[in-house]
């Protein structure tokens, strides 16, 4: 492998060549979950001899990937204590404008993702920006996507606000053997923010105007009925099976309510239908309403599903079919979530427009919005398993504010000042919080272990060992050779071809993928022209962040498409120049802050 060439490349580079692009294709065109392709990917490099057995899980044991699962304690700690939740609930106010609604929105998330996951960040503030928007009379999807920008461009302020920024200050250490301060972004991700929201400002219209796809859920009445089941029906002894209530033309039951009020969700084939039972039918009302002349049935004097009795008794919820889904390329009949959770399917909704037709039969697709009928006061836990399925709009877990919020947001800003003032490396200080979370009853075991991503720990190990792969072959060394051959040996230039790629690829795959792909050849160009890595390194942390134009360019993006019913093309014509204007401002400011 080593003595056989192909355009200057040996066997093992092509090996990692193919594997990186397959990977890539896997993941933009097919529903496999993405630590499963790089699991893949880490297994294809050892076994075809380009990497050692440690060098392929040697990602396992780096530091930024240590410190990113150290930090998921972290955060469970100030999820648990409603840190998050107070912020949300009191930073955004009732602004007099659209572009001052913008500016109260954006900038606390981004504090909020300097030091956050950004995609927590993005789930907590998603419901809230929606009930916010009602009130500006503001159509949700103008607010989403600033949203989304808002917590990447934050994320980039700190290093440990977004993964890239660990994965390439990893590697930058492991190369000079020095380390970065937690604030070394800071000045040129302020920059970049503030850029970003002048430019989201000024393109403000480009934003387009969608239908929430839950808003199709605003009024129930129209898609629920509710017959009763009269003492002189034929059908009274008989099971929902026999008296073919079940499956009907056009619905689906959703559920019983007993004369005594005993609610009976889901239904059993084998329940017996007795006299006085309210049956509520979900799907076409027409073709619901023909059971009253071949059943028997009569009309009930009002529909269930006014707010006031959802609240009483029963809870609509909404959730969006997340891309790798089980749901995906099924019916609800081929699944059994309605089994293991109690929670029943009621309508459908697609693109922001209801799907008119018993939901029984309709084939799931990604980003279809459900609206489900599930028992009040239900918790996180009787759905647990479904989580990485279905992503809910809303959480039912709130937890109260008092005295342990004070604690985790101390906790937490000790951890900033120590590592920040170098009194302990990153990871110390990591360490450090994680155990007062526990110690301090932020958060408990289960809650700590629950919060911990390790799809998200492995992904990041299989970049690492990807990017290993890449500068052990010798691809970093010849793709920084065809750089520098074709922008000649102007730093600068090099430094836009290096970012301007990376921000192209980070639109189709992870930004960790891409900062793991692109550091080696980052740190290569710079070496080769003699200039300071750590300048080509604080730039492409910003430039692999720094994902606008499509959905799948960021986990955040992906969250607010379902729920702001957005199109595929509608990121792009903000998105594309924001991209641009990004970058040269990336450009600009790390050059002026970190000279070549």
């Amino acid at each position: 492998m080593e003595t056989f060439l192909l355009m200057g490349l040996n066997g093992y580079a092509w090996i990692t060549i193919v594997t990186i692009v397959v990977m890539f294709g896997v993941m933009i065109f097919t529903k496999l979950p993405a630590d499963f392709v790089f699991l893949g990917g880490m297994g294809t490099l050892y076994v075809t001899g380009v990497l050692s057995a440690q060098e392929a899980l040697s990602g396992f044991s780096s530091t930024s990937v240590v410190t990113i699962g150290v930090l998921f304690v972290v955060i469970a700690g100030l999820v648990h204590t409603g840190v998050l939740q107070w912020m949300v609930r009191y930073v955004l106010g009732i602004p007099s404008s659209y572009g001052k609604a913008i500016v109260r929105l954006m900038l606390p998330v981004a504090g909020l993702s300097a030091f956050l996951s950004n995609t927590t960040v993005v789930a907590l503030f998603l419901n809230v920006v929606k009930i916010w928007s009602k009130k500006l009379n503001v159509a949700p999807s103008r607010l989403l996507i600033p949203l989304s920008y808002a917590s990447g461009m934050g994320g980039v302020c700190t290093l440990i606000g977004t993964p890239p920024n660990l994965i390439v200050s990893g590697l930058y250490m492991r190369d000079t053997q020095e380390e970065l301060n937690v604030f070394t972004t800071t000045l040129p991700g302020l920059f970049i923010l503030a850029v970003g929201v002048l430019s989201v400002l000024a393109l403000r219209r480009l934003l387009p105007v969608r239908r929430s796809p839950d808003e199709s859920f605003a009024q129930t009445d129209g898609y629920t009925v509710e017959l009763l089941v009269p003492t002189d029906c034929p059908s009274v002894g008989q099971t929902i099976e026999e008296a073919r209530l079940q499956q009907v033309r056009g619905g689906r039951l959703v559920e019983i309510v007993r004369f005594d009020k005993e609610i009976i969700s889901p239904v059993a084939d084998d329940e017996f239908l007795m006299g006085g039972d309210r049956l509520i039918y979900s799907g076409q009302i027409e073709e619901i309403l023909e059971l009253k002349r071949t059943h028997g049935l009569v009309n009930a004097d009002h529909h269930v599903y006014s707010v006031s009795e959802v609240d009483q008794r029963r809870k609509l919820r909404t959730a969006v079919v997340e891309r790798s889904s089980r749901f995906v390329g099924k019916t609800m009949e081929e699944v059994s979530f309605e089994a293991d959770t109690r929670m029943v399917l009621v309508a459908v909704a697609r693109k922001g427009e209801r799907i008119d037709r018993s939901p029984r039969d309709i084939v799931f697709q990604p980003n279809d919005v459900l609206l489900l009928e599930c028992p009040l006061g239900q918790t996180a836990a009787s759905y647990a398993s479904w989580e990485k399925d279905l992503r809910f709009f809303e959480s039912e877990d709130l937890p109260n504010i008092g005295r342990k919020t004070l604690v985790s947001s101390l906790i937490m800003l000790a951890m900033i000042v120590l590592s920040s003032m170098g009194v302990l490396t990153l990871l110390q200080a990591c360490f450090l919080a994680a155990g007062a979370m526990l110690f301090t009853r932020c958060c408990n075991v289960e809650q700590a272990r629950k919060c911990i991503d390790w799809n998200i720990l492995m992904i990041f190990a299989g970049s690492i060992c990807l990017g290993l792969a890449i500068e052990k072959t010798g691809i970093a060394s010849q793709l920084s050779e065809a750089i520098l051959g074709a922008c000649g040996t102007n730093p600068i230039v090099a430094l836009v071809c290096i970012c301007l790629a990376a921000t192209f690829i980070t639109e189709f795959i992870s930004n960790v993928a891409a900062a793991a792909m692109f550091y080696p050849i980052a740190y290569e160009t710079a070496v080769t022209l003699g200039v300071s890595p750590l300048t080509f390194s604080v730039a492409l942390m910003l430039a692999a962040s720094s994902s606008f134009a499509t959905p799948i360019g960021s986990p955040t993006h992906m969250l607010v498409y379902g729920a702001g019913g957005y199109r595929f093309t509608d990121f792009m014509p903000i998105g594309v120049l924001m991209n641009l204007i990004v970058l040269a401002a990336n450009v600009f400011i790390v050059t002026l802050l970190f000279p070549l």
